[in-house]
């Protein structure tokens, strides 16, 4: 077994190296581990045929070149996904064979020349031609890197008979990934397929997704204006709770970087956790925390720290960064992997 030589916290490409190459094409995954990536984050929805597919989401229009394509301007839609309406082309209603035949684009085009260029050159790619290339880059490496695979839209694909975590057992056997181990990580905004998953006896890490608002989709589903939200998981009680059941959760870095007045509560007790103290509440409960996403442009700082007003200028990145690391947090998701492995070295000192 190779060496598990990461620092803490892990740099984890986000969807690959998207601030450089098109989001979740082999490119982009294989430039994050050059960069220094101690693993990498493809999100998975599922084709007609049942294959796992990385993308964004599972409407593709942002991603690829599908609105170009005469041949399948005809499966053009308007589908309910999670409670909104969104119309373009969905995964599930092509086979992989036709998938395979659109070229990824990046979605943060207007913001990222320098990975729009790159636009229509790569090909979509499958979990299953992930799994090999993260072996590979492990052994060149020589030590081991990680996939934290992330679910979207479980119930959704649930309800049309194609069960995420289902599909994803199938694809680790035939991968040779046996059913998961150290280097595996799962996470979704929805607890139930983390359960599934975990039922499904798949070894890995188990982390629950926290949204800025809302509920997660399959309470909204099973319980309605009723259903637990998101910031009801944050508080010190809720965390404990939680440690029973998963290995961490994942937090936007907005619940790291300041705390917004507007949301404070006169019971204090019930208010949610908020920068290192939720970090603290989680490690006391036995939790690791995630956050995401560390992105250098003045578009996704926070306000004090962009730099004039270009929106797709670099801001004071390295400053937001390194406040987020010296939090304590476990894990790091970033769109340029580079920047994340330099900020983490100056966090330590």
């Amino acid at each position: 077994m190779l060496p598990d030589s990461a620092g803490r916290p892990l740099v984890i490409g986000h969807r690959g190296a998207p601030g450089y190459r098109p989001e979740h094409t082999r490119a982009s995954y294989e430039l994050a581990f050059a960069l220094g990536a101690d693993a990498v984050e493809p999100d998975l929805v599922a084709t007609r045929d049942g294959v796992l597919v990385l993308r964004h989401e599972n409407e593709i229009s942002g991603t690829t070149d599908v609105a170009a394509r005469p041949e399948f301007a005809g499966r053009r839609t308007t589908r309910e996904i999670d409670g909104a309406l969104m119309t373009g082309w969905f995964t599930e209603d092509f086979t992989w064979a036709e998938l395979a035949t659109l070229r990824a684009t990046e979605r943060l085009g207007g913001l990222r020349q320098a990975s729009a260029s790159f636009d229509g050159r790569y090909p979509l790619i499958r979990l299953r031609d992930l799994l090999p290339l993260i072996d590979d880059a492990a052994e060149q490496a020589g030590r081991r890197l990680r996939l934290v695979a992330e679910f979207k839209h479980a119930s959704h694909f649930d309800a049309i008979g194609l069960p995420l975590d289902e599909l994803f057992a199938a694809e680790l056997e035939a991968a040779g990934w046996g059913r998961g181990d150290g280097r595996l990580v799962m996470e979704s905004f929805e607890p139930t397929i983390l359960d599934r998953l975990g039922t499904r006896g798949i070894r890995g890490k188990r982390v629950f997704l926290i949204e800025g608002a809302g509920a997660p989709r399959d309470l909204v589903l099973a319980s309605g204006r009723a259903a637990t939200g998101y910031d009801a998981f944050m508080t010190e009680a809720s965390l404990i709770a939680l440690a029973g059941r998963f290995d961490g959760v994942s937090v936007g870095k907005a619940r790291l970087v300041g705390r917004d007045p507007g949301r404070q509560r006169l019971d204090a007790s019930a208010a949610p956790l908020h920068g290192a103290e939720l970090v603290d509440a989680a490690h006391g409960a036995g939790l690791e925390v995630y956050t995401w996403t560390l992105r250098p442009e003045n578009r996704f700082l926070a306000p004090r720290r962009r730099r004039g007003t270009v929106r797709a200028n670099y801001g004071d990145w390295l400053g937001e960064f390194v406040e987020i690391i010296r939090t304590g947090v476990d894990g790091v998701f970033v769109d340029h992997p580079d920047l994340g492995v330099e900020a983490r070295r100056i966090a330590r000192g």
